[in-house]
């Protein structure tokens, strides 16, 4: 590497793009040792340990063993459910059920089913115990108390933190012949739990700005278990909790089925998914990290500052989750219920579900589909609270761009833009409105627009050569903006040095110019300057380019933002992008060129071909007049003076030869 090149390594070392150290920092998760913000349960075959055996086939009885553990003191009853097989009660049935830490609520058709239980009965019970509990206090002996009790173990099964349980009686001679216990045993055959959640974290940030909190859930693969579509169940307080978002990441192959119960939340989903009590058909969801720091850093992002639940589970087919309301005391939770959504509450969910405003520091946009709102039914218009601002519609969509300083938009919350949609229902030969209240997230990051002219109006991603171009960087910080600096700006094109424009505020590059901003209001910062893109003479002109910024705080904590450019030509031909006018006119010269000279070089080859000459002189002959032809003529020796030479005799002739006419 020559001497010239050398100082550029760390300058393109930084421009490739090194992970944002500010993104994720500041926020580590830990286990949530106080009260649980959520209530998570989920449905599975699996048991702690397990077996199943087929040595209760010759006794009289078949015989089945359920093992209760509890990380903590369980706030619902546990319930139990024991259902026979398809031909009916037809054999006796034997049910251990060892929970002594809890009260549990124990059913079944068969009435003469044999019930050994330490736990409290609840009333719903359908028979009370008579039988006597195992007094074995190892896993080891209470085997050995069922087969010495009853001759045989048709199940067992061990349970961590269960909330309900769902046993189905019945033996299989397939069954290995003695019960031996296996960690993580595959239950499926005979018995389905949902199962409470305990390992929830947690942590917020300290340094954002944000105050919203983010739930959530990601979905470990099981890839025995092929699982293609998740119903998730969601309850939420009674009173409305605001500015929420919970967050599903998951196997992009998986579809999530929603039933949402009198919850004013966002929703951010990974695979596609739908609102199973509105309407059966798919909505796209979004690309999520599947990574804790993604997951964590793409909530920052949406400027939600505080993760209030953590949860990483299996995937399962059934998922219920309660988000509990912190500051008023919590109830006993229930599965939670979604009934259908009344025609005044349903564009408020169905609104809240799609989010379709995006905002930027300076914009809110709206988009949606008009097949989206088919459930909703007679959607006339929709505008914003400023009911000036109404969006324009086409076959497919509704469509609505406007500043975040029109059309009543408040920017009161920290971190996001307040504001209405408002649908007007055609209802008979009148209208009806329907308000729907939302919040859109200002994105905590740098953006970048060029421009221009210094009107600084209608950005675009053109840079012309050797013309002025401007370029705004700006971006919202709340809580000290005066700590936000501009730290580089660097434009970056194919086969060319990086040029450096901007560094801690001043002008590094030749014609680069700080310009003065506007002022900067409710923590916007922005910053402003002009440059000009040269190329120089004979030097190849790239047909795009990256303008790169970085802006950050005192602590080092550094927001990137990338702008990709195409390269205008002056000297290039409208309408081709791909050849300048250099290029044409060098092409054409070319062309000429090499047909000259392959003119010659045929000319050449033909002029040097035998028999060429003998050709050309018997063309000329044949155009001669007569007496060119005859020189011996007499007449052309008379006009000469000349004397006509003598006539030769013709040679003797020979042997075999043929005779001559006289």
């Amino acid at each position: 590497m020559g001497p010239r090149t050398a100082p550029l390594l760390p300058l393109l070392l930084a421009l490739l793009g090194r992970p944002d150290p500010g993104r994720a920092e500041g926020c580590n998760l830990q286990p949530v040792t106080t009260e649980l913000p959520i209530t998570l349960s989920y449905a599975t075959g699996t048991v702690s340990r397990g077996c199943v055996s087929r040595s209760s086939l010759g006794s009289g009885h078949e015989v089945h063993i359920l093992s209760i553990e509890w990380s903590k003191v369980p706030a619902v009853p546990l319930t139990v459910s024991v259902t026979p097989r398809a031909s009916g009660c037809t054999r006796p049935a034997v049910l251990v059920l060892l929970c002594a830490r809890c009260s549990s609520t124990i059913t079944s058709p068969c009435s003469d089913l044999l019930l050994h239980t330490d736990a409290h009965l609840s009333p719903g019970t359908t028979f009370t115990p008579s039988l006597e509990v195992p007094t074995a206090t190892s896993e080891k002996q209470l085997l050995a108390w069922a087969q010495h009790t009853y001759g045989g173990v048709t199940s067992y099964s061990k349970l961590q933190d269960p909330r309900s349980i769902h046993l189905r009686l019945g033996e299989e001679t397939s069954s290995p012949q003695d019960c031996n216990p296996q960690d993580h045993f595959n239950a499926t055959s005979y018995l389905e739990s949902e199962v409470f959640f305990h390992g929830v974290k947690g942590c917020s940030r300290g340094d954002s700005q944000g105050m919203g909190a983010a739930h959530i859930i990601r979905l470990q693969p099981e890839p025995s278990l092929p699982v293609t579509e998740v119903n998730l169940a969601v309850s939420c307080p009674e009173r409305p909790v605001s500015n929420q978002i919970l967050i599903l990441q998951s196997p992009a192959n998986l579809t999530w089925s929603l039933s949402v119960n009198s919850c004013h939340i966002q929703f951010l989903v990974s695979g596609n998914y739908k609102i199973a009590t509105m309407f059966s058909q798919l909505l796209p969801g979004k690309v999520l990290p599947d990574t804790e720091e993604g997951l964590i850093a793409k909530a920052f992002e949406k400027n939600y500052s505080v993760i209030a639940s953590y949860s990483v589970i299996p995937t399962s087919t059934h998922v219920s989750l309660e988000i509990q309301e912190h500051e008023a005391g919590r109830r006993a939770p229930a599965t939670p219920t979604a009934p259908a959504p009344t025609i005044d509450s349903l564009p408020n969910v169905l609104l809240l579900m799609l989010q379709p405003w995006k905002c930027t520091d300076e914009t809110m946009e709206i988009i949606i589909a008009r097949s989206h709102l088919e459930p909703i039914k007679d959607v006339v218009n929709i505008t914003l609270r400023d009911i000036s601002c109404q969006a324009e519609k086409n076959a497919t969509h509704f469509m609505l761009k406007t500043p975040l300083s029109h059309c009543g938009t408040s920017l009161e919350g920290r971190g996001h833009a307040n504001n209405e949609l408002i649908l007007n229902l055609a209802k008979g030969t009148a209208l009806r409105s329907v308000r729907v209240a939302f919040q859109c997230n200002i994105p905590r990051e740098l953006f970048l627009r060029l421009f221009p002219t210094a009107a600084f109006e209608a950005p675009q991603t053109e840079l012309e050569v050797n013309k002025e171009a401007f370029v705004q960087a700006s971006m919202r910080w709340e809580d000290h903006p005066s700590d936000l600096q501009l730290k580089e700006c660097w434009l970056v094109a194919p086969g060319r040095e990086p040029v450096l424009l901007m560094q801690g505020g001043e002008a590094r590059g030749k014609g680069v110019a700080v310009l003065e901003g506007p002022p900067s209001t409710r923590g916007r910062k922005i910053w402003r300057f002009s440059f000009t893109y040269t190329v120089p003479e004979g030097r190849h002109v790239p047909f795009s380019a990256t303008l790169k910024c970085k802006a950050g705080l005192q602590n080092n904590t550094i927001f990137e933002k990338v702008l990709e450019v195409t390269v205008k030509d002056g000297w290039r031909l409208p309408n081709n992008r791909g050849l300048g006018l250099a290029a044409v006119l060098g092409i054409t010269f070319g062309a000429f060129l090499i047909g000259a000279l392959l003119t010659a070089g045929l000319w050449y080859i033909y002029s040097h071909t035998p028999g060429f000459q003998h050709s050309t002189s018997l063309r000329e002959q044949q155009h001669q007049p007569q007496h060119w032809q005859h020189p011996e003529h007499p007449l052309l020796h008379q006009q000469h003076g000349l004397t006509p030479p003598e006539p030769t005799q013709p040679p003797a002739a020979r042997l075999g030869d043929p005779p001559q006419p006289h």
